[in-house]
């Protein structure tokens, strides 16, 4: 079991070199059921059923960490919901004598961030990443398929809660499903909300892996129209590459490209997707030039004006 649980490394441009820990490496425990999932369907539980060792996890992690010397950043997750495992202070304590320099991360479907002695765990982590793919209770029932005692008003005040106690890098992550979370009037409520919230960086993307359920990716245009309706001071980075090769670059002229950088700015990636030949030796000249700039943001780089 102990080899389960340490998985990677896993080159990341935005975490850098990651060592992922599985706290639930047998069996699927999660108090979600997400349509998205990768995972096969299973019917959420409030708590784990069966629970590693955090001796085992500790001595799994020593031998990640002697075999791969260079790694950034340790990432705790699960085949499920890691907040869930009812030994996370200690093994966190645990995690903090072995890492050294290498930061922690944690990837949470935010269910317990309600919880004030969750808040005090994850505030351990250099970074935190939380997901929010609805901010209407339908829309979050739908997607999420969430164990009958979790209310997401919970949710989202627990994590304004979290932003004011937290020191280090908040990011929330979107997945949008087609046909569910997908509508203009979804994206305004969660733009309302992460404006209260504002989150060092939002990562939207759509279903990349096989979903548990018979459910839709939406096409990059999508992602990239859906971004533009969050507020510019919400710095919203897309995620997902899928089907692009029917993409066909634009022109853009220098006043079109500093126009869309005060909407949205944008990543490289974008604008080698966006934009033609003459666009990119366009932008080029306006960063020679002065007049935009980029701005590193955890791992991404974005074009801005300046």
């Amino acid at each position: 079991m102990k080899n389960n649980i340490i998985f990677g490394p896993i080159p990341s441009r935005r975490f850098g070199k990651s060592l992922g820990i599985d706290l639930s490496p047998g069996c699927k425990q999660c108090n979600f059921d997400c349509v998205y999932c990768e995972l096969n369907p299973a019917k959420p539980i409030p708590g784990y059923r069966e629970t590693l060792p955090v001796s085992d996890i500790l001595q799994a992690v020593r031998d990640g960490l002697s075999e791969h010397p260079d790694i950034d950043v340790l990432t705790v997750t699960a085949n499920g919901e890691p907040t869930l495992y009812p030994y996370l202070p200690e093994l966190v304590e645990g995690l903090d004598e072995l890492r050294g320099e290498t930061r922690l991360l944690i990837l949470s479907n935010a269910s317990t961030i309600g919880r004030a002695e969750v808040r005090r765990v994850l505030r351990r982590f250099d970074t935190v990443k939380l997901s929010l793919d609805c901010a209407t209770p339908r829309c979050f029932r739908r997607i999420d398929r969430p164990e009958t005692s979790i209310d997401l008003e919970a949710i989202k005040k627990g994590m304004l809660d979290f932003r004011r106690e937290y020191r280090g890098a908040l990011i929330i992550e979107i997945l949008v499903v087609e046909g569910i979370n997908d509508k203009a009037a979804e994206i305004e409520e969660l733009n309302r909300y992460l404006l209260r919230l504002r989150p060092e960086r939002i990562d939207l993307g759509t279903i990349d892996r096989p979903p548990a359920y018979s459910v839709h990716p939406v096409p990059y245009e999508k992602l990239r129209d859906l971004s533009l309706l969050f507020d510019p001071a919400l710095p919203v980075h897309i995620t997902s590459r899928r089907d692009i090769e029917s993409l066909t670059p634009s022109s853009y002229s220098e006043e079109e490209i500093l126009h869309t950088l005060t909407k949205r700015p944008l990543t490289p990636d974008d604008v080698q997707l966006l934009f033609d030949p003459q666009s990119l030796k366009r932008l080029q000249n306006l960063l020679d030039e002065g007049k935009i700039g980029t701005l590193e943001n955890h791992g991404v780089n974005f074009y801005i004006p300046a």
